[in-house]
């Protein structure tokens, strides 16, 4: 009989958490095993920046109040609701370079580069809400970038197309939430 392994308790701080799909061996792609780790990393992380605009976005969609309430209410709704649909496509890209995806809260937190916000108590002005998501938004254009420079370096054109449709819609969510502020 086969021994099982214990797994190991997650760390606190940030961490790489691609490991090695159990159902995806001998994987032959054309790219290096360690080349698909550093793109499966920075995935990893991709998607952790994601989902956490992702929710922050859905969260505002909820809380939003005021004058700008209708078409705030609205933009956010598209907005998570073309975000949620992307974060599928993502892990299926992980999945494919045969690491595991990250999907739990915790291994979000470990790897965002989002800072959290508490939740909210009272409902905070529109313009902050606008400004977070401004942020937040670029934030995940920045790690896209990063991705998209190591899988520039492994020939890892799915991954560089992933990123590139990424961007070109983050850039394009942060352009008008800006807009706003103006």
């Amino acid at each position: 009989m086969a021994k099982t392994k214990t797994p190991a308790k997650p760390k606190a701080a940030k961490q790489k958490l691609a490991t090695a799909a159990p159902s995806a061996p001998n994987i032959d792609i054309g790219i290096k095993e360690s080349d698909r780790k550093k793109i499966a990393d920075g995935l990893a992380a991709f998607q952790a920046d994601a989902f956490t605009l992702y929710l922050k976005t859905h969260n505002f969609h909820w809380n939003v109040t005021g004058s700008m309430f209708n078409s705030l209410h609205t933009m956010f709704e598209t907005q998570y609701t073309e975000q949620w649909a992307a974060l599928d496509d993502v892990a299926e890209r992980i999945r494919a370079l045969g690491f595991n995806a990250p999907g739990s809260y915790r291994e979000f937190a470990a790897l965002t580069s989002i800072a959290e916000e508490p939740g909210l108590t009272d409902s905070a002005d529109w313009r902050e809400m606008v400004r977070q998501l401004v942020a937040a938004n670029e934030a995940v254009c920045r790690t896209a970038r990063k991705v998209l420079d190591v899988a520039d370096d492994a020939d890892d054109a799915p991954t560089e197309d992933l990123m590139t449709q990424r961007l070109q819609t983050h850039e394009k969510y942060a352009w008008m939430l800006r807009s706003l502020l103006a």
